[in-house]
């Protein structure tokens, strides 16, 4: 960590620039697949920082790549900037305060993402100029992280085929190397067809397909009880037809995602999902097909470049908090429930401290497992190339993910102080892999290790393609 230092500069120099991006990027909050203007925001900084760019990776047009350097290695740092729906919020309030009605926030602090991960590549950009070293960093805008599997279509595209080490991270309660553990996924619609008819003359003619939807959802229910307890099923109504409830709803469709430790256990899952699908057409006479939209592989560990990421945090220390973040941060609080703020600590395997509302301590690479995970298209990526993550403070403790008290936190001074906080952590961690190329060894080889043992289940299949039009299929 010798010379982590001259980075650090870099990332100083520069971090109103990428606060600004942040803002920007909060302030005009996409859903999956449609982030046009928040990956031209950062297609253009990348730009003005000097990166050769490409857009529309992969045939996605919200994705974007710039690469600087020559020869030598290839670091991937990983970056975000999708929202989510129906989170609409003021920045800088404690209280539920819309800004439009049915809106899209920053749920889980995309704005955020996308920009350290882009601080922290131009800042190793510098530095391996400074150093004149061989070796090449890459930023990637990854859209439609929440459910769209972006970065498995780009895996699956080879847009990682030349990557040695990707390197990304998530806004958290608290700081810390990221627990290599998530959810294999796959999200999939149901849709089913029957017969219009009227519903009250003529209601034996019909065939309700809003009936087989819910004939399909009380049978998942009923199989939850027998599949194993680390899984998770969710669905969502993404079309119930129409909205009179006179006629008899020829066309219904519900949107399922799938989860489990492996992508094996998911797909075995939703096969049997699938039989429910059919039974509830046979019930009721009506037609089902399914659409896969997206699936993530679960997450990959790499103990080499965990290590070399703890050694960077240990080296810069926990992030720094005021009074008046404090003081925000206590507001926030105030909106939650104690089950939410134990849920916090107990996620980070941490003993709460009384009074603690923002994270001034690391959560050390050697805490318990996390209690309850998520998926992530990550994942995808950690099969293909050996790949680290970062957690990094950016909201009061107890914040629940997808919330409005997240998105109310999304320009916080506490976010600004995070977000350059962790892309330190990451550049520090590129810079010390460009060094070692011992480091590159370790971690190349515990990844060929881990893979070899692990079947080989892409996630994606290969006729699918990336689901661009995901954001508009949702009726309101």
């Amino acid at each position: 960590m010798k010379n982590s230092d001259a980075v650090w500069r870099h990332v100083e120099s520069r971090r109103d620039r990428y606060n600004d991006l942040s803002d920007t990027v909060w302030g005009m909050p996409e859903l999956n697949y449609a982030e046009h203007r928040s990956a031209a925001e950062h297609a253009a900084l990348l730009r003005e920082e000097g990166f050769r760019v490409t857009e529309g990776v992969a045939g996605i047009p919200t994705a974007v790549m710039g690469e600087a350097g020559d020869e030598g290695p290839v670091i991937a740092i990983l970056g975000e900037y999708d929202a989510l729906p129906g989170l609409s919020q003021e920045a800088g309030v404690a209280e539920h305060r819309p800004i439009e009605a049915g809106g899209h926030g920053h749920g889980c602090g995309h704005n955020l993402l996308g920009s350290a991960s882009l601080l922290a590549a131009a800042a190793v950009k510098d530095w391996l100029a400074e150093r004149g070293l061989k070796g090449r960093v890459r930023y990637y805008g990854c859209p439609a992280e929440e459910g769209g599997s972006a970065k498995g279509f780009m895996v699956r595209d080879g847009a990682f085929d030349d990557v040695d080490i990707a390197i990304c991270w998530h806004p958290a309660a608290f700081s810390g190397v990221n627990k290599p553990r998530s959810l294999a996924c796959m999200e999939v619609d149901f849709s089913f067809t029957g017969r219009s008819s009227h519903a009250a003359a003529a209601p034996h003619l019909g065939r309700s397909a809003l009936d087989a939807v819910e004939l399909m959802n009380v049978g998942v229910n009923y199989m939850r009880e027998h599949m194993p307890s680390h899984a998770r099923i969710h669905y969502a109504l993404q079309d119930a037809g129409g909205i009179a409830p006179n006629v008899v709803q020829g066309k219904a469709r519900v949107r399922y995602l799938v989860r489990s430790l492996t992508m094996a256990e998911v797909l075995s899952l939703l096969e049997r999902v699938k039989k429910i699908a059919q039974g509830a057409s046979l019930m009721t006479e009506t037609q089902v097909t399914h659409r896969v939209l997206s699936a993530d592989a679960e997450l990959v560990a790499n103990p080499p470049l965990e290590q070399a990421m703890e050694e960077a945090f240990l080296h810069l220390g926990a992030p720094a908090f005021d009074e008046a973040d404090k003081d925000f941060a206590r507001a926030i609080q105030a909106t939650l429930t104690p089950a939410e703020i134990d849920a916090a600590y107990r996620r980070a395997g941490l003993a709460p401290i009384p009074g603690e509302v923002l994270a001034e301590r690391l959560v050390p690479l050697s805490a318990p497992e996390p209690a309850g995970i998520g998926s992530t298209d990550v994942g995808t990526v950690s099969w293909k190339v050996p790949t680290v993550q970062a957690r990094g403070a950016t909201y009061a403790i107890g914040t629940p993910g997808h919330s409005w008290q997240l998105v109310a936190q999304g320009k916080a001074p506490a976010a600004h102080k995070g977000l350059e906080h962790v892309a330190k952590v990451m550049a520090a961690t590129a810079t010390q892999v460009f060094e070692d190329p011992g480091l590159l060894a370790r971690a190349r080889a515990d990844h060929a290790a881990r893979t070899a043992e692990m079947p080989d289940v892409f996630p994606i299949p290969k006729d699918v393609p990336p689901p661009l039009d995901m954001a508009g299929t949702a009726q309101a």
